[in-house]
Formats: C-alpha cells, sequence, structure tokens
C-alpha cells in the first residue's frame, strides 16, 4: 500500500519525467548550429512542429489517466484542450513553411516531394485536422463511431508524426528526438491497449451479467 509521501513523490517523477521529455528535444534544438542559417520564419515554424510531437505524447496519456491530477473529467477536459492546442501548433508549422518556402509545401501537399519525410507529416496532418472537425459533430456520430475512428486516426497521427520527425535531418538532436519518438509509441500502444482491455471487460461482465 502506497504512503501519501510515495504517491506525492510518483507524481513528482511523473511530471518530471514528462517534461524532461519535451523539454530536452526543445532546448537541444535551440543549440543547433543549423539555426544559424535558418530565418525566424522557418525556425518558428520548426519549433511548433517539435511542440507538436510533445503534444502528441502528452494527449494518450490524458486520456488514459496517467497524469497525476489530471484524471477522468478533468483528463478529458485536458485532452480537448492539448488538441486544439495541438492543431494549432500544425497550423503554424505548416503556413510557416509555406511562407518560406511555398513550392516545397506544394509538393509535400500533393505528394510529389522527393523526400521522404513528407508524405508522412502530410497524413498526420490531415488525420489531426479530420479529428478536429469530427469533434465538432461527436454527438451526431455516436460514442461508438466516435471511439473507433478517433482511435483510427490517432494511429495515422502517431505513425506518421513519428516517421515524419525520425526521418528529417534537422536541428532536433538525434537521441533526444529517437527517445521522444519511442515514448510517444509506447504511450499510444499503451493505452490503446488499455482502453481495448477496459472495453472487453466490460463486454464480459455485461455478457456474464446476462447470463446470469
Amino acid at each position: 500500500m502506497q504512503t501519501r509521501g510515495s504517491r506525492e513523490a510518483r507524481a513528482v517523477l511523473i511530471w518530471v519525467a514528462l517534461a524532461a521529455a519535451i523539454g530536452v528535444p526543445i532546448a537541444a534544438a535551440a543549440v543547433s548550429p543549423l539555426l544559424a542559417w535558418r530565418g525566424p520564419v522557418y525556425i518558428l515554424a520548426g519549433f511548433a512542429g517539435i511542440i507538436a510531437l510533445g503534444l502528441v505524447l502528452i494527449q494518450p496519456l490524458l486520456i488514459g489517466g496517467y497524469l497525476p491530477g489530471l484524471s477522468g473529467r478533468l483528463g478529458r477536459r485536458a485532452h480537448h484542450w492539448i488538441g486544439g492546442a495541438l492543431v494549432v501548433a500544425i497550423v503554424i508549422h505548416v503556413a510557416g513553411l509555406w511562407f518560406t518556402s511555398p513550392p516545397d509545401m506544394i509538393d509535400a501537399l500533393t505528394f510529389t516531394s522527393p523526400t521522404p519525410f513528407s508524405p508522412f507529416g502530410v497524413l498526420a496532418m490531415w488525420a489531426i485536422f479530420a479529428v478536429a472537425l469530427l469533434a465538432i459533430f461527436r454527438r451526431r456520430l455516436g460514442p461508438r463511431k466516435w471511439r473507433i475512428a478517433h482511435m483510427g486516426l490517432a494511429v495515422v497521427i502517431v505513425g506518421g508524426g513519428v516517421v515524419h520527425a525520425i526521418l528529417i535531418e534537422g536541428t532536433m538532436e538525434t537521441v533526444s528526438k529517437a527517445v521522444l519518438c519511442a515514448l510517444v509509441l509506447a504511450a499510444a500502444v499503451r493505452v490503446m491497449a488499455d482502453l481495448m482491455w477496459r472495453r472487453r471487460g466490460i463486454g464480459q461482465n455485461r455478457n456474464s451479467g446476462a447470463i446470469r
């Protein structure tokens, strides 16, 4: 049985670990020598992309109730707000890159770019926008359709976003980027597995109750 002190210590460690997972890659990118040859708009766009990746890590942790102090209804509310922040970060990322190099962005959006990371980023972007749009019509969809659509799009967001980040050789430091991407994948897989297990358990309980 955990004491109050041990629970508080565990909560602090979780928040410190999360802050480090997101903050270290941002700090490492901030001291990258490659920034010397980049304009302010391009730098803003790049850091918006890094922040977006960090927000993708937070989202499953919120919905799974793994962040101390942000479980239940409060966690779901934070999940919605972070989702909105993620959309804003992606818009800044894409708009900044468009401003600095429209031809490259046209190639990326039309899936004709020669760079291997572009299509994965575009797929993740459209999936994020799709989730935001579906959230508006969530009540019309119903809980089951919303859950299936949300989980399917989340797979695209996580998979596309991680591959996009890994393939880019830019301002992000390699090791911290790899760790962040691994944590994003691990968090998403863990939460999806937990949610499926919970649903299965609820279904089994209902069936056993009906048999009785």
